[in-house]
């Protein structure tokens, strides 16, 4: 391995269309600088350190780095395994094996709980191991920081994709006039809110939003979505797979729970399923609903590019924070607009602050209409989706 100490990087989590973006970043920042000797990639997340399979990653090309900065999913595969204390034990004896001194965790809140439970065995062996934190999750969740790299993608696909079926049960109304959108987000409602931002009028769907934040009470929904589709012969609906009712049991829940990850979230069959099977009963037509669950997560075609420069950046930035010396932060994206637009800036957040928690959607996005998003929320969003979503026309 050389003299000089070595850089681990690992992919965690759900993978996003800029995951990658973040890797090349880390590899472009950590190229050339002489302080680093072997750059290494985990093959499938923690698995690798644990495994000792770890992937050369001064061999690929110039060429072939262009091509994984803009290439969805983790390119170096991804895990969620939850490490116990043997675990912690283990995986810093490998990373110490291959003297890596720093370890530039890729991830979100599941992930930063990884990181920083290493971060602090290393320091209590008095192992000198730098651990970056670099953000990656649709969710948009992340405390300390205006937003995350993963979000602006999936959020731009949720807010086109909506508008796309909108437009399809406006068309085939008279056989299929109700819709139900399940979109992904875990415990905040930031992703269902984004398929506001397509939305011109109030003719145009998603008519209704129901996001985690606010309880959901079924009958009221269905009230709401029969007035809707008395007046303008159809009604679409965007839901968060996680809603809950007023006393707070998962909408999906009344299907079933399907089990839990390995950090203990459970896997929820699906809110979408058992409204639209209300709906349907109640209003005595055809329901239907998508789920477009890693589809969305993961679609390229609709990818931001402002999102994909950011995760670039921020893996870029990591290693630079490494090299100065910190440890036991993760690298925060905020915003700056005062006297010159969107700006983002990276800021230092510590991994306690993030390992393990959740940022919901904030009341002043809910606005007054309990199934409805505030405009304000556009102001927030729209920078960080790329270029206007596609203008379409109607005659309807």
């Amino acid at each position: 391995m050389g003299t000089r100490p070595a850089l681990v990087v690992v992919q965690s989590g759900g993978p996003t269309p800029a995951i990658n973006a973040s890797l090349a970043g880390v590899v472009a920042g950590a190229l050339g600088r002489g302080e680093i000797g072997a750059i290494l990639g985990a093959r499938f997340g923690i698995d690798g350190i644990l495994n000792r399979e770890l992937i050369d990653l001064r061999t690929p090309s110039a060429a072939l780095w262009e091509r994984i900065r803009s290439t969805p999913s983790a390119a170096l595969g991804s895990s969620r395994r939850k490490l116990d204390a043997g675990g912690r034990e283990a995986a810093l004896d490998q990373l110490a094996a291959v003297d890596a001194q720093i370890l530039i965790f890729i991830g979100g809140n599941d992930s930063a709980d990884t990181a920083l439970g290493l971060e602090r065995l290393a320091r209590e062996r008095g192992y000198p191991l730098r651990v970056i934190g670099v953000p990656k999750t649709i969710d948009n969740d992340l405390p300390g920081m205006d937003h995350c790299p993963g979000y602006g993608s999936a959020a731009r696909f949720i807010a086109q994709t909506t508008q796309d079926a909108g437009l399809d049960t406006e068309a085939m109304r008279g056989t299929d006039p109700i819709k139900l959108i399940e979109v992904m987000g875990r415990d905040a409602g930031w992703l269902a809110a984004a398929a506001s931002l397509g939305r011109e009028d109030e003719s145009q769907a998603p008519h209704l939003i129901c996001v985690p934040e606010r309880p959901l009470d079924t009958d009221r929904f269905v009230t709401r979505m029969e007035e809707i589709y008395r007046r303008q012969g159809y009604a679409v609906a965007v839901v968060a797979e996680t809603v809950r009712d007023p006393a707070g049991r998962p909408i999906g829940s009344m299907n079933e729970i399907q089990g839990t990850d390995p950090f203990g979230h459970p896997t929820i069959a699906g809110a979408a399923q058992a409204l639209t099977a209300l709906v349907g009963r109640a209003l005595g037509v055809k329901a239907r609903f998508d789920k477009p669950g890693t589809i969305g997560r993961m679609c390229m075609a609709l990818a931001s590019p402002v999102d994909l420069q950011e995760a670039y950046e921020a893996g870029a930035e990591a290693v630079c924070w490494a090299l100065e010396g910190r440890s036991g932060c993760m690298v925060g994206l905020a915003r700056e607009e005062e006297g010159r637009g969107y700006v983002c800036e990276m800021v230092e957040v510590p991994l306690e602050l993030v390992a393990n928690a959740h940022r919901l959607l904030p009341e002043r996005y809910l606005g007054d209409d309990p199934f409805g998003i505030d405009r304000s929320f556009a102001a927030y969003a729209m920078p960080l989706i790329g270029p206007p979503l596609l203008p379409y026309g109607r005659l309807l």
